[in-house]
């Protein structure tokens, strides 16, 4: 039975544990979703994302993740950023690292308010049912096979933009996204429309033009994905259009005209640590595993391990121009990963131009 008292409650609820919005969805409320995913891994334009296609049965339906589920509660949390991303693009002897990586790992963060909110949902839902076995939740945060913008903006969060982010009137582009599914049947919310109308300003400032078309997204060129997601060696034609961006890429995001709009961020563990507002390149080189395991404790970027981390920053350190900074791309050409000593001498030799 639909309880709309408990839905108003629980959005409050979610407000107070620091998201920004809540919405309800259905499981089976992105019936196209499924289509989009099978033509986004046909054109190959999932990469290495090998998992994509190993789970699109269940990405692309969020009815088969868990049939028992009747709702999926969508939640966003803001981290707008307080300073200009796209400043440190212009520092080449920097680094640029994402925003959304500048500090606490989101993923525990989001979750663990998810989690509190899932445990008062069952808690009300346990006090108000005549039957004795509590409602059932998950809780997921972007690493289950789970298509979080498809049913954010099912639920009315907002909706998919020409950069394929999630983005919405009333709180810009730079949120994080949380789901709950539970088995509570709530009332569904109305779905939100697109209103990116003419704009192109994400699409035409792409360095590796990485979208093939508006809404539409070639994650093979993606700045975001290759230094993250990509292992081994990045071709050679998109090396210097990485710029010095080492984890992430911010500019679609940062020039979208709704940030105008966007809320200040109320989590404050979500603010830049100052040591990664804008590294130096030289610094960050010089990370051996043990040293960049310590450095990035807690954050998003621990988990691409320190090898790809220092084959970005040695991108980077290729297209500073910086002259001086050849002789630290070459004391690293003899390093035991193939990908790490391949950056090293792709640098070394274009600095050694300058």
């Amino acid at each position: 039975m639909k309880d709309l008292g408990l839905k108003e409650r629980l959005v409050a609820r979610a407000l107070e544990e620091g998201f920004s919005k809540c919405r309800v969805t259905r499981p089976d409320a992105i019936a196209e979703a499924a289509r989009h995913l099978r033509d986004f891994v046909d054109a190959g334009w999932h990469g290495q994302m090998g998992w994509m296609a190993e789970r699109m049965n269940w990405r692309g339906n969020p009815a088969a993740l868990w049939p028992e589920a009747r709702s999926v509660v969508m939640l966003a949390e803001v981290y707008t950023p307080a300073h200009d991303p796209l400043e440190v693009l212009r520092r080449r002897d920097r680094a640029a690292v994402s925003v959304h990586a500048q500090n606490r790992d989101y993923h525990d963060m989001v979750k663990r308010r998810l989690k509190r909110v899932g445990r008062w949902l069952i808690d009300q839902a346990r006090r108000e049912a005549s039957e004795a076995d509590p409602p059932g939740i998950k809780v997921f945060v972007d690493t289950a096979p789970v298509m979080e913008k498809p049913l954010a903006q099912a639920a009315g969060l907002g909706w998919q933009g020409k950069h394929t982010n999630l983005l919405a009137r009333d709180l810009g582009n730079w949120f994080f996204l949380g789901s709950l599914f539970t088995t509570l049947e709530l009332e569904p919310d109305p779905p939100e429309a697109g209103h990116c109308g003419s704009c192109t300003a994400c699409l035409d400032i792409c360095p590796t033009d990485a979208f093939p078309a508006p809404y539409r997204l070639d994650a093979r060129r993606c700045i975001s994905y290759l230094t993250i997601e990509h292992k081994g060696p990045v071709d050679e034609e998109l090396r210097p259009l990485l710029g010095n961006r080492i984890y992430g890429c911010d500019d679609c995001l940062a020039v979208c005209p709704w940030n105008k709009f966007a809320v200040r961020a109320r989590e404050t563990q979500y603010a830049a640590r100052k040591e990664l507002r804008a590294p130096k390149l030289e610094s960050l080189a010089a990370l051996d595993d043990a040293r960049f395991r310590a450095a990035f404790s807690g954050s998003p970027i621990k988990r691409i391990g320190r090898n790809r981390f220092v084959r970005n920053v040695l991108y980077a350190i290729g297209n500073s121009g910086e002259a001086r900074l050849e002789g630290v791309a070459r004391r690293l050409t003899g390093d035991p990963d193939p990908a790490v000593a391949d950056a090293a001498h792709w640098a070394s030799a274009r600095l050694a131009a300058v």
